[in-house]
């Protein structure tokens, strides 16, 4: 553990005017606060903000981070206030170290919900000031090198794979690549052990056969750039165990099927030096086709700049050699946190924090916590392209992206309204992926809206949310006039005429905020009839025998709809799972979902076509049946219905209700409502029936 002198005395190196008196005070606090606490090491627990702020100076951040960082716990851990932090430190470390608590202050009920909470925190706090995201970074990566210390390894497992899932990318984002494969190594020993433990032993066993291989390529790097008048910095290693773990499993190929283990690296002068470099690597060794990557001119969105190539050096080794400058390499591994220590403030339209904008707002329209996890990884993990604006604007997109994502790059307002797009003077529909270096201009009508089969082809999650957000607005109103309609005839379903504060009431007693909200549970069928009823007038529900609203199944489950919509499965064609299905939205019934070839559905569009969207909707993955209608003609002989019940239930399918339609001298025909898990099952089924001598004939209704 770093001691007092020792930690100010690494700031001053670095900063001279650096406020002493204030770091000085800052850890005889901490000590004093944290007192016998203890770390799971049994080390004291005052050592870990001090070592956190230790990696902080490595980075050469000013006074206020590393006061921020020997104070982090106090708030959370010990008795101290935030009131008496601003008194001893400033309000700006008072700020800094509270938006740091917030984000250890995780209670969720699910793995999902804490480590989408604990993001949902580091965003919000980080958006304020970046600081807040470096500290605990840190703070992460010191807990990962004594995440050995605890105990129970279902901990360490969901430590390590929060880390995976959350500050490594965050790292990367940013830029600070030490950072990230630090805590990737780290959370890979705890996920993967035997991965691990083998990767490790096999690059061991590489270098023990050949121990100077990696040095005798520098050198001859060094030797051939030398001889060209190219003063460079070589150095080499094998790549880390992680990153070639995630290639043997992308590629699905052994650890000796690898040919590119070994990663070089060339410092020079300029920038015109990185690209005179490539040319003489180029000239002296075939390059790898398809592996050149220009980050110098087309810099990462976290400001990552450098030449990557690959090449077929010696003994058909491939190795892989990134080019660039001291600025270059300070940028490319400690990233914002390099152009802090640079600036000492950080610009709101810096490209290195402009992707945080983005998530910030996500914030705001995810709906579920894994909805948020979701769009987050996506757009932390994901491979960039680059496209541009008809003004030549650079936008930045994942790899995959289509028009309407680009549309929602640019602005929200114009992916609201995107009718199409032109992508290098041709026009495409929205659904077009974009590819790197495509000129895309959008297409916008004031009358347009988000539609829901904009969420099958939209994928990143800036579009995904702001797709999401306007449809819940559009089913939210729809439901609430479903719900008044619905209301109305409760109401009229009463014994007795209702006063005018009977709805207030009513609101009290289901603890309902508004009318709005009653309108929406009545909709979505979270409040049965009787519910109702009871509410407004007590006592009245038992009087109301003409018809109950059955509850929705929550056995089916339909993709395309926003969740909670009301919906019903239409009664003319009884569709199942595996039948083509198509949503019919009306303002006065909600959302009726059809069979496709439902003779029907055809005139009732026409019926209602000023009232009437179409839902691109489908069967979802958690559906586990529906009720189906057939019409069975079986002779009219004692018996008959026996064996028809006999076969429906020898396929497993549940009889649900059964009227008899017509009957003559011979035949009798019966309507029959079977409960089947999907059309395939009802399909065997009706083979099975039309192959019994009682059975004249089977159709579906």
């Amino acid at each position: 553990m770093l001691r007092q002198y020792e930690l100010v005395d690494r700031v001053l190196d670095y900063d001279p005017d650096a406020d002493e008196a204030m770091l000085n005070r800052a850890y005889v606090f901490s000590m004093q606060a944290h007192g016998s606490q203890k770390r799971a090491s049994g080390d004291p627990y005052f050592s870990h903000p001090i070592e956190v702020a230790g990696i902080l100076t490595d980075l050469h951040l000013d006074a206020e981070t590393i006061a921020t960082a020997i104070l982090h716990d106090t708030i959370e851990d010990t008795v101290a206030t935030p009131e008496e932090i601003e008194r001893l430190f400033g309000a700006s470390v008072a700020r800094l170290v509270d938006g740091v608590t917030k984000l250890s202050k995780i209670e969720a009920q699910t793995e999902n919900e804490r480590a989408a909470e604990n993001l949902r925190k580091f965003l919000l706090a980080m958006s304020d000031d970046i600081r807040v995201l470096l500290v605990k970074l840190a703070d992460r990566l010191h807990n990962m090198r004594t995440l050995h210390h605890i105990s129970k390894p279902e901990k360490r497992r969901r430590i390590a794979k929060e880390t995976m899932d959350i500050y490594a990318p965050l790292a990367e984002r940013i830029g600070m690549y030490e950072f990230m494969r630090e805590m990737q190594s780290l959370a890979f020993e705890q996920l993967e052990p035997e991965a691990s433990e083998s990767i490790n032993r096999r690059l061991e066993q590489l270098k023990q056969g050949d121990g100077d291989r990696i040095e005798k390529i520098a050198s001859g790097l060094k030797a051939v750039l030398a001889r060209a008048g190219v003063e460079a910095e070589i150095s080499g290693r094998e790549k880390h165990p992680y990153s070639i773990f995630r290639k043997m499993s992308e590629r699905h190929i052994s650890f000796e099927q690898l040919s590119d283990v070994m990663a070089f690296r060339a410092i020079v002068p300029t920038e015109e030096d990185c690209y005179r470099v490539l040319g003489i690597i180029h000239q002296r060794w075939p390059m790898v086709p398809g592996r050149f990557k220009d980050y110098i001119s087309t810099p990462k969105r976290n400001g990552y700049r450098s030449l990557h190539t690959s090449v077929i050096h010696a003994d058909s080794a491939r190795i892989e050699i990134q080019i660039r400058t001291a600025d270059m390499h300070a940028q490319a591994e400690f990233g914002l946190a390099a152009h802090w220590a640079y600036k000492q403030q950080i610009n709101g339209s810096d490209r290195q924090v402009s992707w945080i904008r983005d998530l910030v707002e996500i914030l705001d329209t995810a709906e579920s916590p894994e909805e948020l996890l979701e769009h987050t990884r996506m757009a932390m993990y994901t491979d960039r392209i680059f496209a541009f604006t008809p003004k030549g604007e650079l936008i930045q997109l994942p790899k995959g992206a289509t028009s309407i994502d680009f549309a929602y790059a640019v602005h929200t307002d114009l992916g609201d309204q995107a009718v199409g797009a032109k992508v290098n003077g041709r026009v495409v529909p929205l659904s077009t992926v974009i590819e790197n270096g495509d000129q895309v201009q959008i297409l916008r009508s004031k009358g347009q809206s988000p539609q829901p089969q904009w969420l099958n082809v939209a994928t990143t999650g800036k579009a995904l949310a702001a797709i999401r957000r306007h449809l819940r607005q559009k089913e939210r109103v729809e439901q609430i006039a479903l719900g008044q309609t619905l209301y109305e005839d409760i109401v009229t379903r009463l014994p007795a005429q209702i006063g005018t504060d009977a709805l207030s009431h009513a609101l009290k007693r289901l603890k309902l905020p508004d009318d709005s909200s009653l309108m929406v549970a009545i909709a979505r069928r979270t409040l049965s009839d009787a519910a109702v009823m009871e509410a407004l007038m007590p006592g009245s529900a038992g009087a109301d025998v003409t018809h109950a609203l059955a509850p929705q199944s929550s056995a089916i489950s339909i993709k395309g709809l926003t969740p909670g919509v009301a919906y019903d499965l239409a009664t003319c064609c009884h569709p199942v799972p595996g039948d083509r299905i198509v949503g019919l939205r009306r303002p006065d019934a909600g959302i009726e979902v059809h069979a496709i070839d439902c003779k029907v559905l055809a005139e009732l569009a026409e019926r209602s076509e000023n009232e009437t969207d179409w839902v691109d909707v489908a069967w979802g993955d958690e559906t586990e049946g529906a009720v189906a209608r057939i019409s069975v003609m079986v002779k009219n002989e004692p018996g008959s219905l026996g064996i028809v019940s006999t076969i429906i239930g020898g396929h497993k399918a549940n009889i649900m209700n059964l009227r008899l339609d017509t009957r003559d001298k011979s035949f009798h025909t019966n309507e029959i409502d079977v409960e089947v898990h999907d059309v395939q099952q009802l399909m065997r089924l009706m083979a099975g029936l039309r192959a019994a001598d009682a059975v004249h004939s089977v159709e579906r209704v």
